[in-house]
C-alpha cells in the first residue's frame, strides 16, 4: 500500500466515525486534514509505522477536538460522560475502547450513532 492510500484510508476512518456521530463539520473536517498533513511526514520518515496511521489520526483528531471543542467521541455505554480512548495506542487494529468498562465500542472508522455533544472538558 502506498503511503497516500494509507493517510486516505486512515482519513476516510476518522470521517466515518465523525459522520456517524454526526460532527463533521467543514471546522472539523479543517482539523483532520491539519493532522492528515502531520501524519504524511511522520509516515515519511517511517513508512514501517504505516499500520499505526489510523490509531494514530485517530488519536490527534481526538486531542484537537479537545482543544477545541471539548470530549469526542463520547461512550455511548456510561451515564457519566467521558471520551471512548484509542487503543493500542501504538499499534494495528485500532479501537475505540471505554476505559471505564475496559471493553472495546467500535473499531476506528466503525463507530455507531450515539451522543454527539462534544461537552466540556471535565
Amino acid at each position: 500500500m502506498t503511503s497516500e492510500t494509507v493517510l486516505h484510508t486512515a482519513r476516510a476512518r476518522i470521517l466515518a466515525d465523525l459522520t456517524a456521530r454526526d460532527v463533521a463539520g467543514p471546522e472539523i473536517v479543517s482539523l483532520v486534514e491539519d493532522a492528515l498533513s502531520r501524519r504524511r511526514w511522520w509516515l515519511e520518515q517511517w513508512q514501517e509505522g504505516a499500520a499505526f496511521v489510523p490509531g494514530l489520526l485517530a488519536q490527534d483528531v481526538q486531542d484537537a477536538l479537545m482543544e477545541t471543542y471539548g470530549r469526542w467521541p463520547l461512550c455511548p455505554l456510561c451515564e457519566e460522560p467521558h471520551a471512548l480512548a484509542v487503543e493500542p495506542e501504538l499499534g494495528e487494529d485500532p479501537h475505540w475502547v471505554c476505559e471505564a468498562r475496559g471493553v472495546p465500542v467500535a473499531a476506528v472508522g466503525s463507530l455507531e450513532g450515539g451522543p454527539t455533544q462534544y461537552g466540556p472538558a471535565r
